[in-house]
Order: C-alpha cells, then sequence, then structure tokens
C-alpha cells in the first residue's frame, strides 16, 4: 500500500496518539453479561468504559452541552448519523426518537432534561435496543481506532502492518479528501475572467 506524504504524516500522528490510548487502556475487548442493556454495551464498545451512572451517560452525550437531549442527540447516540446506518428508513428512525421521548420526556416538552434522564433510571427504565447496533456516533478517526486500530494493532504497529481491508480503506479515504481539499483550493484561487461568461449571465454595468 503506497501512502501519499499528507498520509505518512496523519499516520505517525494516528500512531502516536493511539500508542498513548491503547497503553492506558489497554485493548481486550470489556467483557459483558448476556443480560447487559443497550446503554451498557454501547458504553464498553464504544467508549471501553465499563463503570458509569445515569448523569454521566446523559452529560457524554449531551451533544450540544445545554443540559438536554433533543431528539437530534437521540439520533446520533443510536448512530443514525453514521453512515453504517445510512440504509436505515426514516420511520425507524421515527420510531427510535418517539419511544426514547415516551419513556424519558416526562413533561412532553420534545426534549429530554438531565433530571428527566437521571430520575427514570433510578426507576429501572433502561434506553430500550432497537437491533442497530452499539450507537456509532464518533468521527472516521475514533470509530476506526476504537474498532479496528486498537483491537487488531494496537501498540508498536508499524506502516507495514496496516494491510487489512479497514486500514486500507480508511487511508484512502483521507487521500481521497486531501485530493478534494487540493481541487477546492485550486478553484477558489481562479479567477472568474469576465470575458468567458456568456452576456446574459454578467451583471449589468
Amino acid at each position: 500500500m503506497m501512502l501519499s506524504l499528507w498520509d505518512r504524516r496523519l499516520l505517525a500522528l494516528f500512531l502516536a496518539i493511539a500508542s498513548t490510548v491503547v497503553a492506558h487502556e489497554g485493548h481486550d475487548q470489556i467483557p459483558l453479561a448476556d443480560d447487559a442493556d443497550w446503554a451498557t454495551r454501547h458504553m464498553a464498545e464504544e467508549h471501553h468504559l465499563n463503570a458509569f451512572d445515569a448523569g454521566s451517560f446523559f452529560n457524554l452525550h449531551d451533544y450540544g452541552s445545554n443540559g438536554v437531549w433533543s431528539p437530534e442527540d437521540i439520533r446520533r447516540t443510536y448512530g443514525l448519523r453514521d453512515e453504517s446506518t445510512a440504509n436505515v428508513p426514516e420511520s425507524k428512525n421515527q420510531e427510535v426518537v418517539n419511544r426514547v421521548l415516551e419513556l424519558f420526556d416526562q413533561d412532553r416538552s420534545g426534549d429530554i432534561t438531565y433530571a428527566e434522564f437521571t430520575i427514570a433510571d433510578a426507576h429501572g427504565i433502561k434506553l430500550p435496543d432497537f437491533g442497530l447496533g452499539p450507537g456509532h456516533h464518533g468521527d472516521d478517526e475514533y470509530e476506526y481506532e476504537i474498532h479496528h486500530f486498537e483491537k487488531y494493532h494496537g501498540e508498536g504497529a508499524k506502516e507495514e502492518d496496516l494491510v487489512h481491508p479497514e486500514d486500507i480503506a480508511h487511508f484512502r479515504k483521507h487521500e481521497e479528501m486531501e485530493d478534494e481539499a487540493l481541487k477546492q483550493e485550486l478553484l477558489d484561487q481562479m479567477q472568474i475572467v469576465e470575458a468567458n461568461i456568456p452576456a446574459k449571465f454578467r451583471k449589468p454595468q
């Protein structure tokens, strides 16, 4: 696999960061009980955490840091804004939002407050499992690191080790993004030649 200079620099930075993370966390999967609820599975698989309370879970997924979960926050938490769920129909998206609001939105405001979530949790109400997976909601770097790099490579990985299909796809995507950014930069630098614009599209003098 040939990497561009940009990708090599990105890879070097990524390996340095990932090695630190792996050394701290380890890349063994957190063991889960067979009857673990969806939130517990989500925290283990997406965040590598096995100790948390309702308040910390709420705050972690309060993406706007405004003290409430909006319908968009609910969708994102369940991974419905991730490309892995691109084929999930809108009706299923709405089912997820409606059900979670039904369980936690006590005043029917259309949002879920910190108090509503934690009180409901104290009464044994849990986030349902809609069969959509663990809820991928990180960016590409985070998802690649936590679901592939840590699991199959880990500390000490070298460039020549990154030959899995997931590795190749990940760095190819970065190369495509680099190419698109370069094209846009060139377009932005181009000067508009008025003589090349058809007369009917020119601004009147």
